[in-house]
């Protein structure tokens, strides 16, 4: 990253993170390496559809919640 990229600071799952300005969600959960095929979103507050997920630019102060999906059974 050079020392032009700005960085951005949001709350995943409680925690501070920080990621470059502009990145787009998938950008982030790439950053935190995340599969997004196997997990849901709640953008600050409001389950986010996948569909939008491309679309969805994160902002300073923004609030994730971020859960895995679990596959299995008896």
């Amino acid at each position: 990253m050079s020392s032009s990229t700005s960085l951005i600071t949001l709350e995943v799952n409680g925690e501070s993170v920080s990621c470059p300005a502009n990145s787009s969600l998938p950008q982030l959960l790439t950053q935190l390496d995340l599969n997004p095929r196997l997990i849901a979103i709640e953008y600050n507050g409001e389950i986010l559809h996948r569909q939008y997920w491309e679309a969805t630019i994160v902002q300073t102060g923004d609030r994730l919640e971020i859960v895995t999906i679990v596959g299995g059974g008896l």
